[in-house]
């Protein structure tokens, strides 16, 4: 195998894995009764440990170096709470209220979001192309949450809102490490967001206080959500950046969503209507539109 079909191959298995957390989070959150904040924050702290545990292997370099520089703690605990934190637990959260499909595309809107955020404070208008997206990020949210019909939301409010929060909450964790993971490592900046904000929801809900039941299913798919749907995940979407172009990674990422509809609709026996093809079809193409030279 070349090293660019081992890239493709790698971005492709990450994305998909991250598909499918979404589809075993649906499944403990609504089957088996598990809460939203105590998924959260044991994965969070589990899969952070591990991130850090990785990097030390692989590096043999002070994990907690980065804690000598001011702004760099600054930016990590930014990053650990109102990045990694807010979107793991909106996303959750939108799951419990909606489903996994409906989560996944909706954090789809992140690219107009920064496009928005961008256009402000640069204070300059965007290319018309990044109006198209907008455009079709808007027509294809609103397909799939009214199914074309304003009187009606083919999904509960609280689930659209969760969404729309995960969406602002992936802008700001892909834009705001960016300087951390130059600096530093994509391994570490991971694994200390995960473990601080992991950290940070203990007091809320500490992960010794457990409500719903556990199964020999049920602990599969937890398994999954922490080794699967987040390590491996991280690392094989992380590792193909080597081979294989940053454009093709975050386009082949878009295989995220799709993979949590099939998976749905083979585990969860999800249906979907014409409608919420399109929507999903609109939404991803801004992918697509935004990487278009």
């Amino acid at each position: 195998m070349t090293k660019r079909k081992q890239g493709l191959l790698m971005v492709c298995l990450g994305a998909s894995m991250w598909g499918g957390s979404g589809v075993a989070g649906q499944y403990l959150l609504q089957d088996c009764g598990f809460s939203t904040a105590w998924l959260v924050v044991s994965r969070m702290l589990l899969a952070g440990c591990l991130f850090l545990l990785i990097d030390y292997s692989c590096y043999r370099q002070n994990i907690l170096s980065i804690w000598k520089d001011k702004a760099d703690r600054h930016d990590v605990l930014l990053f650990a709470i109102f990045g990694m934190l807010a979107v793991q637990y909106t996303y959750f959260a939108c799951i419990q209220q909606g489903n996994a499909a409906a989560a996944t595309i909706l954090q789809y809107l992140m690219p107009v979001i920064i496009i928005g955020y961008t256009a402000l404070s640069t204070r300059k208008i965007p290319p018309r192309r990044e109006f198209l997206c907008v455009a079709m990020a808007v027509g294809g949210t609103f397909l799939l949450v009214t199914h074309g019909q304003l009187d009606t939301l083919s999904i509960p409010l609280a689930a659209l809102l969760w969404g729309l929060g995960s969406a602002f909450a992936a802008a700001f964790y892909t834009t705001q490490p960016k300087r951390l993971i130059r600096k530093w490592r994509a391994t570490l900046i991971t694994g200390l967001g995960m473990l601080l904000g992991g950290l940070a929801l203990m007091p809320i809900c500490p992960p010794w206080q457990f409500s719903g039941s556990w199964s020999t299913l049920a602990a599969i798919n937890y398994a999954y959500i922490i080794l699967f749907g987040t390590v491996i995940a991280f690392g094989c979407y992380l590792g193909s950046i080597k081979y294989i172009s940053p454009t093709e990674t975050s386009l082949l990422g878009s295989i995220e969503p799709l993979s949590a509809i099939i998976l749905s609709m083979l585990f969860l026996h999800a249906s979907f209507a014409p409608m919420d093809y399109l929507g999903t079809a609109l939404i991803l193409g801004t992918v697509f539109v935004l990487a278009k030279k």
